[in-house]
């Protein structure tokens, strides 16, 4: 094969690599955007009846699909679920009497108590994501007084109300990963 010709194969290879990048930004967007445990996520927001992509977003802030990651404030596992959050979700759901918070460091348990809990923030927020998850970090009664008390109006667009400087930064951080999500996996 003459060099010519090599220079023209090349050049149509690298030619169809960078369409192949640009038209199919499905592939590229999981590959810069992966949701591990999908199956575990699926399961989970069907069963409590939550955005799986929602539930996704919060793994991806909260631990970056780490199953060992503990919080210097004791949260644990892949959804950095606080012991006590674990606790009390497993007093009030008969279902869960099985579960222990031994169990949280297992990515399934870990997931079905956070998708739980995000249902009960779903329904006391009204569906507002922006207010659930600025509960998920900060905690329901501390974003249920700051709506009360008029601090923040519980919309992303006002985000930047948020008392807590790290609410502010992972609220818009669930932001960020959600509408990605939502962009490569729907």
């Amino acid at each position: 094969m003459s060099r010519f010709r090599k220079k023209r194969v090349f050049a149509l290879l690298l030619l169809a690599m960078i369409l192949l990048l640009f038209y199919n930004n499905t592939w590229i967007g999981r590959l810069i955007y992966p949701i591990s445990y999908r199956e575990e996520i699926e399961a989970a927001a069907v069963a409590n009846q939550v955005d799986p992509l929602l539930i996704a977003a919060i793994i991806r802030v909260e631990s970056n699909y780490r199953t060992s990651s503990e919080s210097h404030k004791g949260a644990v596992g892949i959804m950095q679920l606080m012991p006590d959050t674990a606790s009390w979700l497993i007093d009030r759901d008969s279902s869960l009497s099985s579960l222990r918070n031994k169990d949280l460091r297992d990515p399934a348990v870990n997931i079905e108590l956070g998708a739980r809990y995000l249902q009960y923030l779903n329904e006391r927020f009204g569906g507002n994501r922006a207010a659930m998850a600025a509960a998920y970090n900060a905690g329901h009664g501390k974003v249920a007084r700051w709506l009360e008390e008029n601090t923040w109006d519980g919309t992303l667009e006002q985000a930047d109300r948020i008392p807590i400087g790290e609410t502010r930064k992972y609220v818009k951080s669930v932001q960020y990963y959600y509408a990605k999500y939502v962009q490569v996996y729907r």
